[in-house]
C-alpha cells in the first residue's frame, strides 16, 4: 500500500511571486494550475512522483493577507545567505532551532521555509 499524497494549500495575494520563489528558487515544478475554479485561481506544486503537493489559491477582490508568524527583534544570516533565488530574503527564524539547522527563507506572503542540510531520522 502506499502512502496517500499530502497537500498543503493557502491562500495568497502573490501567485505570480510565489511561482518565482518556490520554482526558480526552491525548484519545484508546476504540476496544475488553474482559473475561475469555484471563484478561485490557483497552482498546484512539487515533484511529479512526490508525495506531496503545495497548493496556493487566489479568490480575485479578496486579500488572503500576510503570514501570522511571529518574527525576531533583532540578528541576521551571513551575508553569503542572505538571498534565495528569485527574490527570497533570508531571515531568522521565531524558534531558534532551525536557523541552527538550516537557512530559514521568508516567501513573498511572510511564511518561513526552512532548508536543512542535516540527516532527518525517522
Amino acid at each position: 500500500m502506499g502512502f496517500p499524497t499530502l497537500r498543503v494549500a493557502r491562500p495568497t495575494d502573490n501567485l505570480a511571486a510565489l511561482l518565482r520563489f518556490y520554482c526558480e528558487g526552491l525548484g519545484l515544478q508546476q504540476l496544475a494550475a488553474f482559473t475561475a475554479h469555484n471563484g478561485f485561481d490557483g497552482v498546484r506544486l512539487g515533484h511529479a512522483r512526490a508525495p506531496y503537493h503545495l497548493e496556493f489559491t487566489h479568490q480575485p477582490r479578496h486579500a488572503a493577507g500576510r503570514a501570522p508568524s511571529l518574527r525576531p527583534s533583532a540578528g541576521v544570516l551571513p551575508a553569503r545567505a542572505r538571498r534565495v533565488a528569485a527574490g527570497g530574503a533570508a531571515a531568522p527564524f521565531y524558534n531558534p532551532y532551525w536557523d541552527q539547522r538550516g537557512l530559514t527563507f521568508e516567501d513573498p506572503d511572510g511564511y518561513r521555509v526552512v532548508l536543512q542540510q542535516a540527516a532527518w531520522n525517522r
